[in-house]
């Protein structure tokens, strides 16, 4: 093939600005040059010739034995450990990593074990096979984590009583996926920018504050009871040492502060790594979507990995149609279900086509109302409602809602479902969000119509009216 290389941007229009120029030394002279944008990679002619013309790199097998693909294979009919040797020894790795591999093998398999997630099949079974998926397992069930068996057992060290039980799933799993430093080197500033500020506001000396602020670092949900656990797991799986388990909060902070993948972005300056947040939000929602057992999946789950499938479809909707293809590849798809797929949507990407998604969204949107008020963020509650010719006026009800109350609560208590009611009519749904108060009067409440053509066209919740209601 033919591999055709265009100039950067800025080389471009400097040979622009040289022809216009033409042969005039004096137009040459003040010329002003464009540069390459800082921190953008950039090339030059000498850098394609020495593409062309160097010898190729070596190609190296990078082969890697991992949880998903011994269970994989263990999934095949027939014998897994005829299948395993032709994987392990078949490879284009050398005989020293091949043997290494195998141990690898060997340790995963007995990971999966002890977990209880494969059982060895006595070599009488008419089946043929050695080994057998123990668990009654999604059809899309993967462990595509190192960690994922670890992350397996943890969950039922879970309260499924608390009312953070969905929360601390998404932790758990959080906690096993790989690091998105951008993120979290930007939710370590915030933090201790936090913590600078009130140190400031207790009169702590410089040389203090700086002492004190080496310790904070992001949210780290669980840390404690997750180390513990990966400890006393590591006892009887030596092989899971070899990765670091990482508790963070992207998900869980979204889900509690009612954030979209914009307000994480502009909350953290991430502008210049967006395609790490993407990145990372997806590796989130496959790897919930695809381990947490059928007998975990509350119906709150089911509503996040559905939310989360729809924000990270707006942002790039390729990623989440092709992991959704590849659950079911062979599953038929009859006239019914075109039928029903397609009753009144005639767009499926449009927001109210999911109304289940849509119901997350709307209840993200008026929990935002209810954090900046709870704030006194009148600045940024009026740009968030600048659409409405009669938007409420924020400082007033601030100032009668904290003569009345001291707090306003935006904790999971004032997320409860209770406290907000969606009645559905048609192309309008109408919304009330109780404020939950200290005093739990839940007299307050926010009141508002939200209007699905307008939120169609705008990508975004779009409402037609809102008032606050006082107590």
């Amino acid at each position: 093939g033919t591999v055709v290389v265009e100039a950067p941007d800025h080389e471009i229009e400097n040979y622009r600005l040289r022809q216009k120029a033409g042969q005039d030394p004096k137009k040459l002279k003040k010329l002003r040059k464009k540069h390459a944008p800082e921190g953008r990679a950039t090339w030059s002619e000498s850098t394609f010739d020495r593409l062309t013309t160097a010898e190729p790199e070596e190609l190296v097998s990078q082969f890697r034995m991992s949880n998903a693909m011994l269970i994989n294979v263990i999934a095949r009919d027939g014998w897994t450990y005829a299948a395993l040797k032709g994987l392990l020894r078949g490879n284009h790795d050398t005989r020293t990593r091949q043997n290494r591999e195998i141990l690898t093998t060997i340790a995963l398999y007995r990971g999966l074990l002890q977990a209880g997630i494969v059982e060895e099949v006595p070599a009488d079974t008419p089946s043929g096979k050695d080994a057998r998926l123990t668990r009654e397992l999604q059809r899309d069930f993967a462990l595509n984590q190192p960690l994922s068996p670890f992350a397996l057992a943890a969950l039922d060290l879970l309260d499924p009583e608390s009312d953070t039980y969905t929360l601390d799933i998404i932790s758990t799993f959080e906690a096993i996926l790989d690091d998105p430093n951008q993120i979290l080197s930007a939710q370590q500033r915030a933090r201790r920018g936090e913590e600078i500020a009130a140190l400031k506001a207790e009169g702590v000396d410089y040389t203090e504050r700086m002492a004190l602020i080496e310790e904070v670092t992001w949210d780290k949900p669980l840390e404690e009871e997750l180390e513990q656990a990966y400890d006393t797991f590591c006892e009887s799986n030596p092989w899971a040492r070899d990765f670091r388990l990482s508790p963070k909060s992207v998900v869980r902070e979204m889900i509690e502060k009612a954030m979209t993948f914009s307000d994480l972005v502009s909350t953290y300056s991430l502008a210049r790594s967006e395609g790490v947040v993407l990145r990372y939000l997806t590796d989130a929602w496959r790897t919930l979507t695809h381990s947490v057992p059928p007998e975990h999946r509350t119906e709150e789950l089911e509503d996040i990995l559905v939310w989360l499938g729809e924000l990270i479809r707006q942002v790039d909707s390729s990623l989440v149609d092709e992991w959704t293809a590849m659950s079911d590849p062979d599953a038929p798809v009859t006239d019914e279900q075109v039928a029903e797929h397609a009753f009144g949507v005639t767009d499926p990407s449009l927001l109210s086509a999911n109304p289940r998604a849509l119901r997350r969204m709307v209840r993200n949107h008026f929990f935002r109302h209810i954090e900046l008020f709870a704030f006194e963020r009148e600045e940024d509650l009026a740009e968030l409602d600048s659409y409405l010719e009669d938007a409420p006026d924020w400082p007033d009800e601030m100032d009668a809602y904290f003569d009345e109350y001291d707090d306003l609560g935006v904790d999971a208590g004032a997320r409860s479902p209770e406290l907000i009611l969606i009645t559905e009519n048609g192309r309008s749904w109408a919304v009330r969000q109780i404020l939950d108060d200290p005093e739990k009067d839940h007299g307050w409440a926010f009141e508002g119509v939200v209007d699905l053509d307008a939120t169609d066209a705008a990508g975004e919740v779009r409402l037609s009216s809102l008032r606050v209601v006082r107590g």
